[in-house]
């Protein structure tokens, strides 16, 4: 017999299965399930944390960019003063607590602004080597730690002089509402910088425990650190539970600084830098704990599968091994017991024919009359049955049982979490435009009304590769004619000169364009115009844990989104009410989904404000990993894997016994009316195969008895054993 085939392989393999199943059921479906903090709030704080990475990784890297930008083109034109210089670059950009200019050789301060840029700290032999322009971490002498940025200003004839900037580990943006605290670790465990609420001894001390935690961990390498097949963000990020004071606990998340991409490497993400937010959360009891409900069910498939093996064992395995034997005895020549006949089915057609057989076998006529067989059930007709017991317990625990209606409790914190890190995502998206301007007003600085279209084209394309935000850049002179150009075709109307608002969205087809404008001063009316790529607002609004995100304008209608959207479409009816919101707003909608939906307004200052716009997000509370939701998910699974185990079973059965076993009784009766010519093929080895080859072994005997025309019949062996 084939390993793999015959009846005895599939019946088997369903009994283990169905008791394994059983099991399953009982310990998973009657598991308490308890949890006093669910799963998803302390995977929210995991998804707070990554925010918080993300805003500060794209902080620092920002104000590095802008600061080696900015020198570059200060290079690039005529020398002018350290003060210039400073004065520039503080009312372009607004994010460094600290900016100085020395020469070089001389050490000497050329010029200074804010607070005191800590220059002990560089040593300027060592500027020339490979990484001697690389930022680098100070520590303060009141304990605060900066980040100092450096950059070379070079002018043909002149000592060289250094740009320095010292920025603090702010997280830009980063909503600390509903009691939270965000801290930066670096690869030590230190905290070197903590905001949000920290008041309190405990809470100081929760922190920096935490912080030795995650520095541990933020060690690991971000691929061996997740789960196979787990993706999303590029670092190493993870949740942490805390103390808990009567029933308030204090839970976490952590997360190293990370590229973007994963494989690459910014300068922040170089720095060894985690971030480590905490939050207390009331513990809250959500009394599932039903070990009676998974008995049940593990006894009812305990049941239901008893009676679907015993069906199989009594109407299919029996009577086919029956036929198989007497088919073997038929073939050894004992003929004088009739065969016996099971009682319905393919199985007693093949009987009656093997009955019939042995008459003629013994002599009698090939029209000699053979039992009746009473056709009842088929095989099909049997394994449709044995399916049916099993849908009876998988189906109701597919659709019915432990659902979760719309009265599910969603905790309060998954909502608290969904309005911060909407609100985050409405600021990041604010200063995304906002530094897109404050770069546009740099160069535009810079163009003066000597400055040639080659030197402005020059300045643009090196704006361009440096900042890939943009996907066309231009100047607009005053009368509407395009001076110098970078980048993709403009999206502009010929003979429209410079808008007089630094942001504005346009229609661009199928995309919107975001247009930003600054002026050119002492340049008659020029200006700069940048188009932002419309990927590249989309691609901030990626978020794990967040459903759908849009950014919306003042009317309403979808400008940007994280997937799919149409431009200009209006957004969703469910999203509709929360928009007359004028502060960041999260709520729980009920009714045939129950999902989480929060809402941010831009907020704050920059020419981005003028937009209006607004960040909206939502998710099914299906998909988070709350007590309920669990406890359904789980009893679904449960009615899968029994669905999937009756289907691979069943369908074995059928394919390998049934269908030939059809065929074999077809065969058979032609052979028992008389029909010598055609030969049997076993298309198994298994008992319907031998059952075939007795089959055929008759035949031949039977073909050699009409050879012997008129001979004397004797009955004998069909074959040998």
């Amino acid at each position: 017999m084939s390993l793999l085939g015959g009846i005895r392989p599939p019946i088997a393999v369903l009994s283990v299965l169905l008791l394994t199943l059983a099991g399953i059921t009982a310990l998973t479906l009657g598991k308490p399930d308890n949890a006093l903090v669910p799963k998803a709030v302390l995977t929210s704080q995991q998804y707070v944390a990554e925010d918080g990475a993300i805003a500060l990784r794209a902080s620092l890297d920002e104000s590095v960019g802008d600061l080696t930008g900015t020198a570059t083109l200060f290079s690039d034109g005529q020398p002018v003063s350290a003060d210039t210089v400073l004065d520039k670059v503080g009312d372009v950009y607004e994010k460094w607590r600290g900016t100085a200019v020395i020469e070089i050789k001389s050490g000497n301060l050329l010029a200074a602004r804010g607070e005191n840029v800590p220059l002990t700290a560089i040593d300027r032999s060592k500027l020339s080597a490979k990484d001697g322009l690389a930022p680098r971490m100070v520590r303060l002498e009141n304990g605060q730690t900066r980040l100092v940025i450096l950059a070379l200003l070079s002018w043909k004839g002149q000592p060289q002089q250094l740009l320095v900037a010292s920025s603090s580990l702010t997280f830009p943006g980063v909503s600390l509402a509903g009691g939270r605290a965000i801290g930066v670790v670096d690869s030590a465990g230190h905290v070197l910088s903590s905001h949000g609420a920290l008041d309190g001894k405990r809470a100081r001390a929760q922190l920096a425990s935490f912080a030795g935690v995650a520095a541990k961990k933020a060690k690991q390498n971000p691929l061996t650190a997740k789960k196979p097949g787990e993706g999303g963000y590029t670092g190493v990020s993870g949740h942490l539970t805390g103390d808990a004071t009567k029933n308030v606990r204090t839970i976490g998340g952590y997360a190293s600084l990370a590229a973007p991409a994963a494989g690459e490497s910014t300068v922040a993400s170089g720095l060894g830098l985690t971030v480590v937010t905490q939050v207390d959360v009331t513990e809250h009891a959500s009394q599932l704990t039903r070990p009676a409900f998974g008995l049940a069910a593990a006894g009812a498939l305990l049941l239901i599968g008893a009676l679907t093996v015993m069906v199989l064992l009594g109407t299919v395995q029996r009577p086919l091994i029956r036929l198989f034997l007497e088919s073997r005895r038929l073939t050894r020549g004992d003929l004088a017991r009739p065969v016996t006949v099971p009682r319905a089915g393919e199985a007693a057609r093949v009987g009656a024919a093997l009955e019939r057989l042995r008459l003629q076998l013994r002599g009698a006529p090939a029209d000699t009359e053979g039992p009746a067989v009473r056709r009842g059930l088929g095989g099909r007709a049997l394994l449709a049955i044995c399916a049916v017991l099993l849908l009876v317990w998988s189906v109701p625990l597919m659709l019915v049982l432990n659902r979760a209606d719309s009265s599910v409790r969603v905790p309060n914190q998954i909502v608290k979490d969904q309005k911060a890190r909407t609100a985050t995502l409405s600021d990041r998206v604010r200063r995304a435009l906002n530094e897109g301007h404050a770069d546009l007003s740099a160069v535009a600085a810079l163009i003066g009304d000597r400055t040639s279209a080659d030197d402005m084209r020059t300045v643009l394309a090196r704006t361009l590769e440096d900042h890939p935000r943009y996907q066309s850049l231009y100047v607009l002179g005053a009368d509407g004619e395009i001076l110098a150009q970078a980048g993709a075709t403009p999206h502009h109307t010929a003979g429209k000169g410079p808008s007089d608002k630094s942001l504005e969205v346009r229609d661009g087809g199928k995309k919107p364009v975001v247009t930003a404008t600054a002026e050119a001063p002492g340049r008659d009316g020029a200006a700069v115009v940048g188009e932002f790529h419309i990927e590249y607002l989309n691609a901030l609004l990626g978020r794990q844990g967040m459903g759908e995100v849009r950014v919306l304008d003042g009317n309403g209608r979808v400008i940007g989104g994280d997937s799919g959207y149409l431009a200009f479409q209006k957004a969703p009816s469910y999203v509709t009410p929360l928009l007359a919101k004028k502060q960041a707003y999260a709520t729980v909608q009920r009714g045939s989904t129950v999902r989480v939906a929060a809402v941010a307004p831009f907020a704050g200052g920059g020419e981005a404000k003028s937009l209006h716009w607004t960040v909206v997000s939502w998710q099914p509370v299906s998909g988070l990993a709350i007590p309920e939701y669990s406890l359904q998910n789980r009893t679904v699974l449960a009615g899968l894997l029994g669905l999937t185990a009756a289907a691979a079973c069943l369908g074995w059965l059928h394919i390998v016994v049934v269908r030939p076993l059809r065929e074999l009784a077809r065969q058979a009766e032609r052979l028992a009316d008389g029909d010598r010519k055609t030969v049997l093929y076993p298309r198994h080895h298994d008992e319907v195969g031998a059952v075939a080859r007795s089959l055929e072994l008759i035949r031949q005997h039977l073909q050699d008895q009409r050879r012997r025309d008129g001979g004397t019949r004797t009955p004998a062996g069909v074959g040998r054993n």
